[in-house]
């Protein structure tokens, strides 16, 4: 698997046509692995479900995470990330609609590396994932890989 992998979890369709059309149009050109639900975006991460037998040595460099997803949340899967050793490290970014303090909290409390509300205006939502892309993609320095 390429090493410049940005793993998108998304159920809104919309959502996810918006996000890739964003990354898209600010050249970010990282492979985009889109899991629609919390079970879907886990069994990639751990090599389960339909995802069995995938190495999960190669993992991505970034999780964009949306917090209302179905079975389970994004906070439970936040949870679960940071809980398991293999993936406790990577960066993930909330990128959702809620207005909730609480979920900003509990994001954060988690250990979320970024919470990021979406913005309704397109403009203005390409311009944070151009930010996004920028900061996680180019300016920021990753821990040392996993050594198996």
């Amino acid at each position: 698997m390429d090493n410049h992998v940005i793993l998108l979890v998304e159920d809104n369709p919309d959502d996810e046509a918006l996000t890739l059309r964003a990354l898209n149009k600010n050249s970010i050109r990282n492979k985009i692995i889109v899991a629609h639900d919390g079970v879907e975006a886990l069994d990639f991460l751990f090599g389960e479900g339909c995802y069995a037998g995938r190495n999960t040595n190669s993992l991505p460099d970034l999780i964009l995470l949306d917090l209302k997803l179905p079975k389970p949340d994004g906070l439970d899967v936040l949870r679960r990330i940071r809980a398991d050793e293999r993936t406790r490290l990577l960066p993930v970014v909330i990128l959702t609609s809620s207005l909730e303090d609480r979920d900003r909290i509990n994001g954060y409390g988690l250990g979320a590396n970024s919470y990021v509300r979406k913005p309704v205006d397109f403009n203005e939502f390409t311009e944070a994932v151009r930010q996004l892309g920028l900061y996680w993609s180019i300016l920021n320095e990753p821990p040392p890989a996993r050594r198996t």
